[in-house]
């Protein structure tokens, strides 16, 4: 009975936000030796949304029928092979809305081919990409700025291609510094920054600001980044210690993120440590043929939606028509019905030029259904 309850919150869980009330009885999957159970235990998926009240239950055409087994997920037949040699293959597309606000300050930036954008004698792996989300305030000076700068701050550094974090953190930097020197852009101007650089099979995710990178992973969301929001713990000692205050979220009661680039009117002068940050934190991976399609958002979309639910749509999306432009607009379509209250940009990001394949269920596992009593029980501890 524990191990049937325990699969099932696990599978509930998968949602991340996106089904409704639980009715009629909840199914796991599970062999004989219950090996599905173990897996189902140690999977991670996206956070739920921040602002719970503002959430509605999923109302897109990407949730009707069964989405392959509410993508019930682990311990799936996957046609990939393990012994293959995976190389991507890069498509994107992206989708913007002014929303409710009076102004549009996002910016973004989708290279899909890296090598024939950049002019220079650098060797780099190949294939390459880059894409960007830049979430202006204050105007949008620092986000158009950023977004025409900070990709030639990278490659003209001396230490890339061969110490491309290093690159990247010092990009960061000079993008700052400019903004700072650039009499043309006001000073109160600033951006949040997103981005994800591609070289080979290997993905580095840089983020300054609340904007989020969501991998899809055969169904699952894996989130690459972390929301830089004055109230989260870390950030929140960080500001203290540097003499900042937070009120009512909002850093010096000015800002609702913690880190951005710009904003020189609370940062003050170059050099002094301020608690607004301009600093990165990366995340590297290795993709693989598991790896289908990076999601990157603005804080706009993820106010109202979970990173689970993003991710089912855009699969659903890609297994009817294949293009991430329209999967793009699908996800502003739905943030926009949930009533989001912030400018709008996303950009999907497609590793493969197929679709996502059908997850099929193993032979060798057999469908069990909760009892009866095992659902009150999980009623029980959902309402709780």
């Amino acid at each position: 009975m524990a191990q049937e309850t325990n699969a099932s919150l696990q599978i509930e869980r998968l949602d991340g936000g996106c089904s409704g009330t639980c009715k009629g009885s909840v199914s796991a999957m599970e062999d004989e030796k219950d090996e599905n159970l173990d897996n189902l235990n140690q999977l991670t998926t996206g956070k739920p949304p921040r602002n719970v009240k503002m959430v509605r239950h999923c109302s897109s055409s990407a949730f009707f029928t069964d989405f392959e087994s509410e993508i019930a997920i682990l311990g799936l037949v996957s046609p990939s092979s393990e012994n293959s040699v995976f190389l991507p293959i890069f498509r994107s597309g992206s989708w913007s809305e002014k929303g409710p606000k009076q102004f549009m300050e996002d910016e973004h930036i989708c290279i899909d081919n890296l090598h024939k954008h950049l002019v220079t004698s650098a060797e780099l792996p190949s294939p390459g990409a880059f894409y960007g989300v830049f979430d202006g305030h204050g105007g949008t000076d620092a986000a158009a700025f950023t977004r025409e700068n900070i990709l030639n701050f990278i490659v003209e550094d001396s230490q890339f291609p061969s110490g491309t974090k290093r690159a990247i953190k010092s990009a960061f930097v000079k993008t700052d510094h400019a903004l700072a020197d650039t009499k043309s852009i006001d000073s109160s101007s600033g951006t949040t920054v997103l981005m994800a650089l591609i070289l080979g099979r290997t993905m580095l995710i840089a983020n300054a600001g609340d904007s989020r990178a969501v991998l899809g992973k055969r169904g699952r969301a894996v989130e690459l980044s972390k929301d830089h929001k004055p109230n989260c713990s870390s950030e929140r000692q960080r500001i203290e210690r540097l003499g900042g205050v937070i009120y009512d979220g909002y850093l010096n009661g000015q800002l609702s993120v913690a880190r951005a680039l710009g904003d020189w009117h609370i940062k003050g002068s170059k050099g002094s440590k301020s608690p607004l940050s301009s600093e990165p934190e990366l995340k590297e991976i290795n993709l693989t043929e598991e790896d289908e399609f990076l999601i990157l958002g603005c804080d706009g979309l993820w106010d109202v939606m979970s990173s689970q639910c993003a991710v089912t749509i855009v699969r659903k999306e890609l297994m009817m028509h294949n293009d991430p432009e329209r999967c793009s607009k699908a996800l502003v379509t739905e943030a926009l019905q949930r009533n989001t209250c912030d400018n709008l940009t996303v950009l999907v990001i497609c590793f493969s030029p197929d679709p996502p394949p059908k997850i099929e269920i193993p032979r060798n596992h057999r469908r069990r259904s909760i009892s009866a009593e095992g659902l009150d029980r999980l009623k029980g501890i959902l309402n709780n």
